[in-house]
């Protein structure tokens, strides 16, 4: 997912589908005293409801996984772990009851991983 910004889950275990746009990222310990990356999305349901989810990224765990992998962290990359955790939590309906959810530090590996790569074959591919 290239486009981490704005783009479309689903379907979900209803079959429903959501229009999820990013509406910030911060980090947590100046709102809510958590050493946590957090990312804020809004989902639009293709029924009209709307409902916002936050993603927590552990600020630990984050280094750990950018240094393994050699990586910056910077906000795309945040963005685009908790949109892959978002992804993770429409498809199978976990924690969708939650507006806060945090992010284990083993998922935040596979999404890390998932990541790179998605960039690799994005970059195979445009040659």
């Amino acid at each position: 997912m290239l486009n981490f910004r704005q783009f479309e889950l689903g379907p979900d275990p209803f079959g429903r589908k959501f229009q999820v746009l990013l509406k910030w990222l911060q980090t947590a310990i100046s709102i809510r005293h958590a050493d946590t990356v957090d990312v804020k999305f809004i989902l639009t349901g293709d029924d009209g409801a709307r409902a916002e989810k936050t993603i927590a990224l552990p600020h630990p765990d984050l280094l750990a996984v950018a240094a393994a992998g050699s990586r910056a962290v910077d906000d795309s990359w945040c963005a685009r772990l908790a949109a892959a955790h978002l992804r993770q939590l429409v498809e199978t309906g976990e924690d969708m009851e939650k507006d806060l959810v945090t992010v284990s530090g083993a998922d935040l590996e596979r999404y890390a991983a998932e990541i790179d790569r998605a960039e690799k074959s994005e970059v195979q591919a445009a040659r």
